[in-house]
């Protein structure tokens, strides 16, 4: 289990780093607003880089919330079913997250490589570089990846032994 709680520690502290994002981001939203409402002099660049700074920061906590179970589902199957149908319930939901994030991060490093290899840029006024955010599609992705993987790996011991690693929300559940 070293490797989920690699993937565990690793999630959890970018998850905890990006989430000072947040910070950099209503910084910027306060500067441009007081910019543009107080001093009638809004800036060209503020606008697009709060959106890649949150942009960044939902795809990069991806993995984090994952960790918390803050993703949404279906608790109304989840939390009146035996602790097995809930881990086999969880691996079914797992292994879909792992097709749709595998796909993405497929797609996702040839979305940067490309963007990275043309110098794209976006169509404001300064021409800001496009792979940054890009990069933060595909590392977001790749977490939430590698943490479904690390789940349904739970979900699949739950299955076979739900008394090893009980599910806290479940723990009043029968077997």
């Amino acid at each position: 289990m070293a490797l989920l709680d690699w993937i565990d520690k690793l999630n959890t502290a970018i998850g905890k780093l990006v989430g000072y994002l947040i910070w950099a981001g209503i910084a910027l939203i306060v500067l441009e607003v007081t910019l543009r409402y107080v001093f009638n002099a809004p800036t060209v660049w503020g606008p697009g880089y709060a959106q890649r700074v949150f942009g960044a920061y939902f795809v990069l906590v991806g993995g984090y919330t994952l960790i918390k179970d803050g993703h949404v589902r279906v608790d109304v199957l989840l939390h009146t079913r035996s602790k097995r149908l809930t881990a086999l319930l969880d691996v079914l939901n797992y292994a879909v997250l792992i097709i749709w994030a595998g796909a993405l991060v497929y797609e996702g490093w040839y979305y940067f490589h490309d963007s990275w290899a043309f110098a794209e840029t976006d169509d404001s006024a300064l021409g800001h570089p496009l792979w940054p955010v890009k990069l933060a599609l595909f590392v977001g992705v790749l977490l939430i990846l590698l943490q479904a993987v690390a789940e349904i790996i739970r979900g699949l011991v739950r299955f076979v032994r739900p008394d090893l690693l009980p599910r806290p929300e479940t723990e009043g559940v029968t077997t």
